[in-house]
């Protein structure tokens, strides 16, 4: 299971640059990140190459942070890859709380993130089923 690293932060300008600055100075890669506008403050979620090290900077640096389990489960990179994943999570009967894409750098794939209540029952059902979970 992949660590999620999950930050509020103003949502006025310059304020994203500020966070990428802190997991710069950190030494900190971004794999995956996105971004929701939610009034004064928005929603930012990352996938990180060092969540506790990400989590410190930010947690100095002011920002309330939560770290939670997502899954990664990869996905073909042509049309309809993501659909695929999605019909088998219907035919499970599962649904997900939030979805995002990010592209894998080293395997050359795509990764679906994906957040639900019931996590260990969607890794081993979408393992059951043929799908590679990061």
């Amino acid at each position: 299971m992949i660590r999620q690293v999950s930050i509020f932060a103003p949502n006025m300008k310059g304020s994203m640059h500020k966070v990428t600055t802190c997991l710069r100075k950190a030494g900190v890669n971004i794999m995956a990140l996105i971004t929701n506008d939610s009034g004064e403050f928005g929603l930012v979620r990352m996938i990180v190459d060092d969540t506790d090290k990400a989590a410190e900077a930010l947690e100095a640096a002011g920002y309330m942070v939560r770290i939670s389990p997502v899954i990664g489960a990869e996905i073909s990179d042509d049309v309809g890859g993501l659909d695929d994943l999605l019909a088998d999570l219907e035919s499970i009967n599962i649904s997900a709380d939030y979805i995002y894409i990010s592209y894998l750098r080293d395997a050359r794939n795509v990764v679906a993130i994906i957040h639900a209540h019931n996590q260990y029952e969607i890794e081993s059902s979408l393992r059951s089923k043929g799908w590679t979970i990061l």
